[in-house]
């Protein structure tokens, strides 16, 4: 296989050191940014990259002949693909039915086994992952018009620097398929109309998700769906658009396509050949499944426990229906696979696969749902594929769903803009790049609440919503809490509250891998107060400075 660099010939990684700003004192919780700033002003200068053509002839023409691969106009440059599903985990046996997947993509190329989101909610993680910036710099806060998600304030302001508008600077054709914001199309956000920059062909699910009946935005125009499987199956659907694309598009010029399909996401309607698939699955029951809440903040405190026998139906029911739907995204990627290699693209295509958040199914006495700060609801799969990337591979560098974006464009040979991510290419293609690894990062969610009662369950009083059967509750306005996470050196989590206890929650993830017992009444003082000082400044980070992870020896970046 030839391997030409995927980073400009001789270009290393901006290393410049950034100083954090020193807040006076403790933030409760996750700051909301202006985003009434210059936009602007978070587009850096080009970084300065040593060329081919600054090398020696001699030197030049071997490179190009021996190293061609990725960026370079003589070379052509790498299509992309992103697949992001919906609501998927890695903690509770989520990928368990993606055996095509893990075969074509993982087997095939790299598994992130330290994946992560920096925020357990989809409105909040997909504006992530397109503009490669924490929620605290996108300012979306949850999946309502009103939490920034597709707002016009979004769309004037982070969507017009997302990554499909650099990609398209780049030249790319760029086509995207599936849900997109759960506001997205609605009328306050601008309607079906509205197609955001940078999409050269846009397929997208107005509203949040559903497999039947449903309409679409193609173009800017608005596309009605029934409820025929051939038809409308909103799985098959993105997948065979996806391929007519494949089959019209211009041979020489690059793509990139992201394909979002609605499982593992409710009401997790089935395709009817797998709709009796896995009848005897039920939601695994070890670790922290209907255990209490114990030195927990508010919201995890109030869930009956034992749950109740309605619950469990309830949660194992969801559990196997989710995992049917996955069933038809498996072969999702199994045909778009085969058509890159029946096109001989295969082998110039990176497919990244990723999901916007995990879940939970009767952790903590909670039935089903996302939005917590443990492991079950942050932790992601992740696997990618592609020119230089050696098979088989299992990475254990920490990776967020942040670094999505300006990975994709360092593949691209963009000049990366300023983002609160980083691209993890040195660590899947070592060969073709060099470059910082994390060893901790910040996660963050503004919980969301009702200023009434939910009229079925009067009892539980305002400030709370999602409540399931059985009147137990998902999320609360005093849900919202930021924390760090670290795994090098220490496998830790700490949390800090914004809410009237100024509750604060600690585990140690090496012997207590559930987070059963929050130990912050057992933990050396000297050491809250770092992680606290820590959490403060990646809080108030911003593009580089969310980068350098270093305080007093807890975060250290590494190079590799």
């Amino acid at each position: 296989m030839s391997t030409c660099s995927i980073s400009a010939l001789g270009e290393r990684l901006d290393s410049r050191k950034h100083n954090f700003s020193q807040p006076s004192s403790r933030l409760s919780g996750p700051t909301v940014p202006i985003l009434q700033m210059a936009y602007s002003e978070r587009t850096p200068p080009p970084r300065h990259a040593q060329t081919v053509s600054s090398l020696c002839p001699a030197v030049s023409l071997l490179l190009v002949l021996f190293t061609c691969n990725v960026r370079y106009a003589a070379c052509g440059a790498s299509n992309i693909v992103l697949i992001l599903s919906d609501d998927q985990d890695v903690e509770l046996g989520g990928m368990t039915p993606m055996k095509k997947t893990k075969l074509l993509i993982g087997d095939a190329g790299a598994t992130f086994s330290n994946a992560y989101t920096a925020t357990a909610l989809g409105c909040p993680s997909r504006s992530s992952i397109l503009t490669g910036n924490y929620p605290h710099n996108h300012a979306v806060r949850n999946d309502s018009l009103a939490g920034n998600c597709s707002s016009p304030l979004w769309q004037k302001g982070p969507e017009a620097l997302a990554l499909p508008v650099y990609l398209s600077k780049r030249k790319y054709r760029t086509f995207f398929a599936g849900k997109y914001l759960e506001q997205y199309g609605t009328k306050e956000a601008g309607g079906f109309a509205h197609v955001p920059p940078g999409w050269d062909l846009w397929h997208a699910l107005v509203g949040d998700t559903k497999y039947y009946n449903y309409s679409l935005s193609v173009n800017g125009k608005e596309e009605k769906h029934g409820d025929s499987y051939e038809k409308d199956y909103f799985t098959d659907l993105i997948l065979n658009r996806s391929l007519e694309f494949l089959d019209k598009r211009s041979p020489g010029q690059p793509f990139f396509m992201m394909l979002s399909p609605p499982a593992a996401h409710a009401p997790w309607t089935a395709a009817p050949q797998y709709q009796k698939a896995f009848s005897d699955v039920k939601a695994p029951r070890g670790g922290s499944f209907n255990k209490p809440g114990k030195d927990k903040h508010w919201l995890l405190r109030q869930p009956a426990n034992p749950m109740a026998s309605s619950s469990m139906d309830f949660l194992d029911d969801a559990y196997r229906k989710r995992w049917q739907t996955l069933l038809s995204v498996d072969d999702m990627v199994e045909k778009l696979v085969k058509k890159l290699e029946d096109s001989k693209e295969l082998n110039n295509t990176y497919i990244f696969y990723a999901s916007d958040n995990g879940f939970h199914a009767g952790q903590f006495s909670l039935p089903i749902d996302k939005r917590q700060l443990y492991e079950f609801d942050i932790r992601v799969p992740l696997m990618v594929r592609g020119p230089g990337i050696a098979p088989k591979q299992i990475v254990k560098a920490p990776v967020l769903n942040i670094d999505l974006a300006p990975t994709i464009l360092d593949i691209s040979g963009s000049d990366l803009p300023i983002m609160d991510g980083q691209s993890f290419l040195s660590q899947m293609a070592p060969s073709l790049r060099s470059g910082p690894s994390r060893s901790c990062f910040l996660v963050e969610h503004t919980g969301e609440g009702s200023p009434v009662p939910d009229p079925a369950c009067p009892k539980l009083g305002r400030g709370l919503s999602h409540c399931l059967p059985n009147c137990v509750c998902e999320d609360s306005y005093n849900n919202t809490y930021a924390c760090v996470r670290t795994l090098v050196g220490i496998n830790l989590q700490y949390c800090e509250f914004s809410d009237y206890e100024s509750f604060v929650e600690v585990y140690n993830l090496t012997s207590d891998l559930s987070q059963l017992v929050n130990i912050v009444k057992k933990v050396d003082p000297a050491l809250l107060q770092a992680m606290n000082q820590h959490l403060i400044k990646l809080q108030s980070c911003a593009g580089s400075s969310c980068h350098d992870n270093g305080i007093n020896g807890l975060c250290q970046t590494t190079t590799k």
